[in-house]
């Protein structure tokens, strides 16, 4: 059976470091992802959004490796919550800079993996390397 990869994040700007991500965490299994709002991103940066929640929608959902993405409900650093608890997913992958101590207890309690990528400089595009730091 196939595993469910959940990543979260703004993506307001979408970049090939973005893409490189997403093709990092897929190559685990099917990938979910979970977009933030306007309101959050707000929040989150203390600015405007550059393109709308349905536009960064529109983008996500048009790469390849994305088998489903949403606008999170939530607000704040956990603004996926509620999605989260509904997807159950297997592994969580976040990169170094979205790795908290709340994100290892939240996988705790729904029984996922945590994955966090450790980003390497790479001509011309991002590349991504890997550890698990929380195990089934």
């Amino acid at each position: 059976m196939t595993k469910k990869v959940f990543i979260s994040g703004c993506y307001d700007m979408l970049h090939s470091g973005h893409v490189a991500f997403f093709e990092e965490a897929a190559s685990l299994g099917d990938l979910y992802v979970g977009i933030g709002s306007d309101n959050t991103i707000q929040q989150l940066k203390g600015r405007p959004t550059v393109n709308t929640d349905k536009e960064h929608l529109y983008m996500v959902q048009a790469i390849k490796h994305v088998k489903d993405a949403w606008i999170n409900s939530g607000s704040g650093l956990l603004d996926f919550d509620k999605e989260i608890h509904q997807l159950k997913p297997d592994i969580f992958f976040v990169n170094e800079d979205g790795f908290t101590p709340d994100k290892v207890k939240l996988c705790k309690e729904i029984n996922a993996e945590l994955i966090v990528s450790k980003r390497i400089p790479h001509a011309g595009l991002c590349s991504f390397n890997h550890f698990v730091t929380s195990g089934l």
